[in-house]
Parts: C-alpha cells; sequence; structure tokens
C-alpha cells in the first residue's frame, strides 16, 4: 500500500505534534514535515531541504505568514500540494477564504480522529473533502451526474461569483443593483436547486463547476 506524505504547519508546537501523533497512526499517511508557520515551511521548500509532501495541514492564524497567504503561494508554486485547512472556528469568511485560496478541504482542530482519516483519503482520492453532504454533490459533478448537470440563469450565475467574494448579502444587493429580498430569493433558490445548505455549499460548487476561479 502506497504511503502518503503529509506536512503540518502549524505554530502551536504540542497541537502540531498531537496531529501528527494522530496522522502517524493512520495506515497510508505518515508526517514527514513540522513547520511552525508558512514562511518556514516556504522556505523550507524553496531551498529543497525537505522533500515535496503530497498534503499540508495548514494552521489558518500564523505568525509571519498565515494559512491563507501560504496556500496562495503554493497554488502557485507547488499546484500538486493538497493543503487541508485547520482551525479553531467555524468562520464562514475564514473558509471561503481558504477554499478560494486554493485549499481542498476544512477541519476544525478538534476534529474526531476518524474524520481526520477521512479527510485525507478523500483529498488524495476524490482531490477534496467537505461534509459528507457537499462531497456527495461534488463527486456528482466530478462523474458528470447530479446538480453539475444544472442550467443556470446569466443573472444566478452573476450572484454565484459574488458570492465567492468577501462582500456581504446586501453588498451583492448594492452590486447587482437588486434589493436585500430579491437577493435572499435568489440565495434560497440556489440552495433548493444545488442542494446545498449554505453558502459555503454554494461557493465550493462555483469553484468545482468553474463559475468562479480561484
Amino acid at each position: 500500500m502506497k504511503t502518503y506524505s503529509v506536512a503540518i504547519v502549524e505554530d502551536h508546537v504540542l497541537l502540531s505534534q498531537a496531529i501528527g501523533g494522530l496522522v502517524d497512526s493512520f495506515d497510508r499517511f505518515k508526517v514527514s514535515h513540522l513547520c511552525k508557520n508558512g514562511k518556514e515551511f516556504i522556505t523550507r521548500l524553496e531551498e529543497k531541504s525537505i522533500s515535496v509532501p503530497d498534503i499540508v495541514l495548514m494552521d489558518i492564524n500564523m505568525p509571519l505568514m498565515n494559512g491563507i497567504e501560504t496556500t496562495i503561494w503554493l497554488a502557485e508554486h507547488f499546484p500538486d500540494i493538497d493543503v487541508i485547512g485547520l482551525s479553531i472556528e467555524e468562520d464562514e469568511r475564514t473558509i471561503i477564504q481558504m477554499l478560494r485560496a486554493g485549499a481542498k478541504g476544512y477541519l476544525m482542530k478538534d476534529v474526531e480522529k476518524s474524520v481526520l482519516e477521512m479527510a485525507l483519503n478523500e483529498v488524495i482520492t476524490n482531490g477534496f473533502y467537505h461534509s459528507k453532504h457537499v462531497t456527495n454533490i461534488l463527486i456528482g459533478s466530478l462523474n458528470g451526474k447530479g446538480s453539475s448537470g444544472l442550467k443556470l440563469k446569466d443573472n444566478e450565475i452573476e450572484f454565484m461569483k459574488l458570492v465567492c467574494t468577501e462582500m456581504t448579502y446586501k453588498e451583492i444587493a448594492d452590486q447587482m443593483c437588486l434589493s436585500p429580498k430579491t437577493i435572499d430569493g435568489y440565495r434560497d433558490a440556489l440552495f433548493e436547486k444545488l442542494d446545498v445548505k449554505n453558502r459555503i455549499g454554494l461557493v465550493i460548487y462555483a469553484i468545482k463547476n468553474k463559475i468562479y476561479l480561484p
């Protein structure tokens, strides 16, 4: 069985070591590097003092260079590295920023061991990880099935592109010269049409179906 290398970029040493211990207990994965921030990780990659990992578990909030900035850099210079974001809070804006930066998944730091292993396996197998509900939709879209076959109207596509920005729904309404009530209607209709439950689901759908290109 092939073993995949995992780097952990996390500024809290004890937490980094704890996550590393979990990863090392999985059959298919082995921790290759522990770095304290994005700057250290990038420097070591550029100096070729470390091998290029298959996956990076990336903390979001770090000194010197945070997870979002590091993920953007990796997407440009090492696009074959898959990034999974790590955070202590489920902040919608942060999750959207990480997905736009190129992250293939997002996990809470207190995630169950089984979920962490599943996330790593999903990224290796399918190229992304999210909740079971959204993952099923994305797998269907990659197979040419399910909601990806739906035709969206021009105004829905414009709305979807703006959803992938940091704009609030009110700001999107102003940008589209529509009332907030109309925008709420667009959002709710797309939730039902695409079978997603929140804005994050819309962003993932838009990225995977190339409505929005990070």
